[in-house]
């Protein structure tokens, strides 16, 4: 009864809640269905993760066992193979160093040579088979040659490297220094080539100076009407043998009027002194204008002449004048003075005076000079073996060698007194003619400079003057004393670096600015820097 009771309290309460039995059987095989599936998911990945757990232990205990199982005498026979390659390097990179500093034959360099052979014949000699187990007594007598000389190759190393650091440290500054000189020695050649230009170059200033007072002349005919006349003439007279008689041979107008300048504002008795230009064609009306304009003061006079106003001065005659050609007189200038004698025949001594000096003194004293017969009186320029014939005569040709020493002393042009009696006396011309045939070709000395001519033509009859008449190189070289520069009668700017040139060195510039006639209107007009 009681069961029975109990049943149909069940289903009076199901009916009741109006829930069949049938779905709640359904849910629970549903709800067991999900918990067989959940339970399968958590077990296939537990097993997962066991089975890379195993497989990883696996690997682990396969490469231990592979260690386990490694040959230790192949890891002792790689270390000392490595190791000894290293200092065979090491030693064959010392010794590449000691044939870099060439040190060829010294003991370093053959005792790195000779452990790096060593330590490859140890290993040369000690091969083991890859595939087969290393025996002990072998490996050991490897690693015993090795350790010896790769100690004897560090102690060697040790003792070597401050040397070799030295070494190369002075190969490092040797070659720095060999650079620099080399760039050095082009920035010469270029500087060298560049003042050389500018030198030979004609300034745009001297160019204007000229131009303009030739258009002077050509604006204002009336003011010179009395040049005209005088050349027509055949001009004043000039050879009055009791004056003081100077020759300037020159186409640079400003530099003749400073050389002129120079010397009569330095003179004691200016009305005795006579100045004898000459000059090219070109050039000739610009001098007269200017020295028109700017006449000498103190009754000093000039003469001004042109290359042409020599009959005797031709291309038949002058040698010079036949290489140059006719057209081309500027550039016999320089050798008009071995014809002094025949331009000045009245006059019995003369001064030369290039136009690059200045005359800080009177120079009347040179007409007392004693040349005991001499033709030329100049300053000689040797000291020690420098300055000798030999420097600008070719003595290999048996013409010179057998007329003249090599070790006679050269002296300069610059200030030269001639005594034009003993000139002629002597035929200097003449010899001088004979002498530049031989050298038409050039090959006893170059045939564009004056001076070896000078040198053989008066050769024998030159008496040297006291060296403070005349002090040389202030157009190149900057190391002059200002004593010896104040002690001077004449400095010459001999060189490339002319004072009117922008090249000119400013320590000496002073001197020649000093006597350039800045009254002259001209000069700012065509920019010098005065």
């Amino acid at each position: 009864m009681a069961g029975g009771g109990g049943i149909r309290i069940g289903r009076s309460i199901g009916e009741r809640n109006g829930i069949r039995p049938s779905r709640i059987i359904i849910s629970a095989v549903f709800l067991l269905l999900f918990l067989v599936s959940l339970f399968s998911i958590f077990s296939s990945n537990s097993s997962s993760s066991t089975t890379d757990t195993g497989s990883s232990s696996s690997s682990s205990t396969s490469h231990t066992f592979l260690a386990l199982n490694s040959d230790p005498s192949k890891t002792r026979q790689s270390l000392i193979h490595k190791q000894a390659t290293d200092h065979i390097a090491l030693a064959n990179a010392y010794a590449s160093y000691g044939r870099r500093l060439k040190l060829d034959a010294s003991r370093q360099l053959r005792l790195f040579e000779s452990l790096a052979s060593s330590l490859s014949d140890s290993l040369s000699r000690h091969q083991f088979d890859p595939d087969r187990p290393i025996e002990e007594e072998p490996l050991r007598q490897l690693e015993k040659e090795a350790k010896d000389k790769i100690k004897a190759t560090r102690l060697h190393v040790s003792e070597s490297k401050e040397s070799y650091d030295t070494q190369i440290k002075i190969q490092k500054l040797h070659d720095t220094i060999f650079t620099v000189s080399e760039q050095l020695a082009r920035a010469r050649k270029l500087g060298d080539l560049s003042i050389r230009i500018a030198a030979k170059s004609t300034p745009k200033s001297l160019n204007c100076l000229a131009m303009r007072l030739m258009g002077d002349r050509i604006a204002h005919p009336e003011e010179y009407a009395d040049l005209d006349e005088a050349r027509a003439t055949g001009g004043r007279r000039f050879d009055d043998p009791g004056s003081f008689h100077y020759a300037v041979f020159s186409d640079n107008v400003i530099a003749v009027s400073t050389v002129v300048n120079s010397v009569v504002k330095n003179a004691r008795e200016p009305a005795r002194v006579v100045f004898h230009i000459v000059t090219d064609e070109m050039n000739l009306q610009a001098m007269e204008v200017w020295f028109k304009r700017r006449p000498l003061g103190g009754g000093a006079r000039v003469e001004i002449r042109s290359v042409g106003d020599f009959d005797f001065l031709n291309s038949s005659y002058v040698p010079a004048m036949r290489r140059a050609g006719d057209s081309s007189l500027a550039s016999v200038l320089r050798f008009l003075r071995f014809y002094l004698p025949e331009m000045y025949p009245k006059l019995q001594r003369i001064v030369l005076l290039e136009d690059d000096v200045v005359v800080q003194r009177d120079l009347s004293e040179l007409w007392r000079v004693d040349l005991d017969g001499k033709v030329n009186g100049a300053v000689e320029t040797c000291f020690g073996p420098f300055r000798r014939f030999s420097k600008y005569l070719n003595f290999s040709d048996s013409a010179v060698a057998e007329r003249y020493n090599a070790k006679a002393c050269a002296w300069a042009y610059g200030v030269n007194v001639f005594d034009l009696d003993a000139w002629r006396s002597e035929g200097c011309t003449d010899l001088y003619h004979h002498w530049d045939r031989l050298n038409e070709d050039g090959t006893l000395w170059r045939v564009d400079d004056p001076l070896p001519a000078g040198l053989v033509t008066f050769y024998g009859l030159t008496k040297p003057l006291d060296k403070t008449w005349h002090v040389m190189g202030l157009g190149y070289n900057p190391s002059i004393g200002q004593d010896e520069i104040k002690k001077a009668v004449v400095v010459h700017f001999d060189g490339e670096m002319k004072p009117w040139l922008d090249i000119a060195m400013n320590q000496y510039k002073h001197l020649w600015t000093k006597y350039v006639d800045t009254e002259m209107e001209y000069l700012p007009l065509c920019n010098f820097g005065v």
